[in-house]
Order: structure tokens, then sequence, then C-alpha cells
């Protein structure tokens, strides 16, 4: 941030103001006081399960409390500095107001984007599954990229990752990986990712060195809370269950551990393999598909058709929501948005996604999105 001044605060002000109002800053603070006072009786944790779900409402809630707090804090130690510098003219106590109202700025970013999450699940944790689509054995390859870009993502932001699948390809790369991503606004934060990416470069596996497109889909599904209900037949399951390949550790293929479970009534197929034993493997599975379902179910009362990832296409040619092009010339464009960058590097090696994220959702809250 440039110079501070008054007006600068003011505006600030004003943006802090907002943010209380979306969070209902209020309510939440009531929150903490009920929740905390359920979770001091005797008995509370007989329930573990309902401890654990009271536990985390808690935890959210005065997290979204303290965020405000610090944020009001941090804005009257900058007006307190500005007022200081005004009067005394110390160049030092201007520099500090201005440090300060730049900190406060990135805190309002954060504040401003869970603000714009609306749907419970976008709080939560989300499931991303990366497949390749047109471009041969080199489209494996991209969907390894792209399932390393966003390990490093996740990194970024403190969010745990759990590789639940990740099949090697015939020659390079992955042929699906599946994890999930647990931490605050997992889901919101991620179905910005959710559609068809395109990687634009000189073919690594080409002697001619030929540029060459591929592509991968991104699908990104909400971990659903226990007491979202959704109803499976066992009768419609089939469940075949394999040996392991690839990641998993010593022993991964000494038993039967991997799961593949099939939806006949609508031909769903998720798979497992990654955790240590078949039990796990298949509880996952079913995790995936009930999130599956779900989403069914919701474009099916919506009458459109997909209510949470949007149309679905094929993973190729004019399908694509964001270009990744290393050469000739090197630029990241998001094509919903018009965020662009020409360090490709910090986007694919670092996972220095935020800017295309917040844009996504800064658009779509302005109508660019028909969620």
């Amino acid at each position: 941030m440039a110079e501070l001044t008054r007006p600068d605060l003011e505006a600030l002000s004003s943006r802090l103001a907002e943010v209380e109002g979306y969070l209902h800053i209020d309510e939440r603070r009531g929150q903490v006081s009920e929740l905390e006072a359920k979770s001091a009786e005797p008995g509370f944790w007989d329930d573990a399960e309902a401890a654990r779900e009271t536990m985390a409402r808690l935890a959210a809630a005065r997290d979204d409390v303290e965020s405000i707090d610090a944020a009001r804090a941090r804005l009257e130690d900058a007006r307190a500095a500005l007022e200081l510098a005004d009067e005394t003219g110390d160049e030092d106590l201007l520099a500090e107001a201005s440090s300060i109202a730049a900190a406060l700025e990135d805190d309002l970013s954060e504040l401003e984007l869970s603000s714009w999450f609306t749907d419970e699940l976008d709080h939560g944790d989300a499931i991303v599954t990366i497949t390749p689509g047109q471009g041969g054995l080199e489209a494996q390859d991209w969907c390894e990229m792209l399932f390393r870009m966003y390990q490093r993502y996740c990194d970024r932001r403190g969010w745990k990752v759990t590789v639940n699948d990740a099949e090697p390809g015939e020659v390079i790369g992955l042929d699906r990986a599946t994890f999930t991503v647990s931490g605050k606004n997992a889901y919101g934060m991620l179905r910005a990712e959710q559609g068809v990416h395109r990687l634009v470069r000189i073919s690594p596996t080409d002697a001619k060195k030929r540029r060459q497109t591929t592509f991968a889909g991104v699908e990104v599904l909400p971990v659903l809370p226990d007491d979202v209900e959704v109803e499976i037949d066992p009768n419609d399951l089939r469940i075949d269950v394999y040996h392991a390949s690839g990641h998993g550790g010593q022993g991964v293929n000494t038993t039967d551990s991997a799961v593949r479970i099939t939806h006949l009534p609508t031909g769903i197929v998720v798979t497992c393999q990654n955790e240590r034993s078949q039990l796990q493997n298949k509880a996952f599975a079913m995790s995936v598909l009930r999130s599956r379902l779900y989403e069914m179910e919701l474009a099916r009362r919506a009458e459109e058709l997909d209510e949470l990832r949007g149309p679905k296409h094929d993973i190729g040619f004019g399908n694509q929501i964001r270009s990744y092009v290393l050469y000739p010339y090197q630029l990241v464009k998001d094509l919903r948005t018009g965020v662009e960058t020409g360090n490709v590097d910090a986007v694919l090696q670092d996972g220095d996604l935020d800017e295309f994220v917040v844009g996504y959702h800064r658009w779509a809250v302005g109508g660019g999105d028909e969620r």
C-alpha cells in the first residue's frame, strides 16, 4: 500500500463492516457462547461423534469471531499510528500505519472470500479427481502435473491432503488421481478449479520436439456431513476387489485391498486403492459415491444439467476453463475471468493459485457464474 491516508482507513473500515454483516458476526458470537456452554455439560463426550461435530462447529464459529476481532484491532492500531504520525510528523509512525493497513487489507480479502461462501458445504472438505483427456499418453503426464500443483496449493493454504487413488499411466504420469482436501473452506475454494484444463508445450516425448496440446479434467465434490442423507440400496451396488497398484507403501500388493464400486442404476464407478485395508478403501469409495449421487439429486430437483459443477463437457478442445501455455510463450490464463500471469513456474511448480481462485469467486459473485 502507498502512503496511508484517512480516506484509505475509512474505506477499509467500510469493507470490514460489510464483511461483519455478511458473516452475521453477532449471531456467530452467540453461537460461540451457546456451543461453549454445551461442550461443558456433563456427559457431553458420551456421544463421541456428536461431540466432535459440535466442537467442529464451535471451532468454525470461534475462528470467524477471532478473525473479525483481530481485523478490528488492526484497524484501530492503524488509526492510532496515523493520528500520531499526523501530529508529530514522524515518518516511522506513518510507515508503521501503512504496514498495519496493508496487513489488514490482506485479512479483509480472506474474510471477504469466506463471506462469499453461502452454502454450508463450501466451508467443508473436498474430494478432487483429476482425469486425463485428449492428448494421448501426454495427457496422463498433464494429469500428474496438475496433481502436484494442487498438492502444493493445499500446502500453501495449510490444508491436509489425503491421496485416495493414484493410478499410474501406461508409460508416464497418472491415469487418474483422487484425493481428499481437509481444511477451512476447502470445497468452496477448490470448486473454482472444476472443469477442463489445457496445456500447450513442446512434447517431452516427441523426438522432433513438436508443440502439443493436452487436456485434463478436474472434478471437485463436497465431502458430505453425516447428517446429509443419501439413500443407497445395497442391491444396486456391485463391489469388486483387486490388487492395489501404484502408491501405498510396503506390502500394498500383497492382498486384494483395492475396491471398485459400481452403482448399477446410474453407472457411476468409484475406486479407491491407497488405504491400507479393504474396509478403509470401501468406506472412502462409498463416501465419493454418496457425494456423486447427492450431486445428481440436486441437479434433478433443480432441473438443471448439473447443480454443483456446471455443464459436463468433453475433456478436450473448446471446453477448457484455463490454459497453461509453456511454448511459444509463457502464460496461464483463466478463460472465465480473464485473470492471467506469465509466471507459469509459480503456478505449476509452487501452486500459486490464489489469484485465479479468488478471481473466479469474485467473478461468480458478480454474476459471471450461474451457480
